[in-house]
């Protein structure tokens, strides 16, 4: 007869007794089980903190929104209070009565009204550019045409503005339209 303590075939087949000392296979298995345990909770705990910070990105994205939206409306509404007063003038100057109105009057209201405009307009930035007689500078000018310099020095020099410019804050709105001369010595 086969002694069962040292027949492997037959050790396997016999259940451990309690409290008896665990296999190595219990041991490893445990490990893998504490291992993989451990492994879930630190994705959940890592998925947790992309969601928070998901989250928050996202609500600072909208607030960032929000307050551009509301900065630009607010700038705005500095430039029209701004416009008011010269849209109040305007406004007397169109309902004049032409039959009783010289039209010296008129065309010095309008003039006022411009003047107003312009004055409200460069308080936040707008600049003319008004380059007549000045040197030609194709960064802010645009020739339409050429004619010719009487003397070198007026080569490259603006004769006519057929239409001002503007730059708002250092930026080109639009450039000056004009005639440059030109030395054909």
């Amino acid at each position: 007869m086969t002694d069962p303590n040292t027949n492997p075939e037959l050790v396997a087949d016999v259940p451990a007794a309690e409290g008896a000392a665990a296999t190595p296979a219990d041991t490893v298995a445990d490990s893998v089980s504490a291992a993989e345990t451990e492994a879930l909770r630190l994705v959940a705990e890592q998925k947790d903190k992309y969601l928070r910070l998901f989250a928050e990105f996202e609500n600072f994205r909208k607030r960032s929104v929000r307050e551009r939206q509301e900065a630009e409306s607010k700038g705005m509404s500095f430039v029209v209070a701004g416009l008011l007063e010269a849209l109040d003038d305007l406004g007397r100057v169109a309902h004049l009565d032409a039959a009783v109105t010289p039209a010296q009057a008129i065309v010095d209201g309008v003039a006022m009204v411009e003047k107003k405009v312009l004055k409200s307009l460069a308080g936040h930035g707008l600049v003319l550019v008004n380059p007549e007689g000045e040197k030609f500078d194709p960064a802010v000018h645009e020739a339409l045409s050429a004619m010719p310099a009487a003397l070198p020095e007026e080569d490259e020099r603006v004769a006519q503005v057929y239409q001002v410019g503007y730059t708002f804050n250092g930026q080109l709105l639009r450039p000056a339209r004009v005639v440059v001369k030109q030395w054909h010595g």
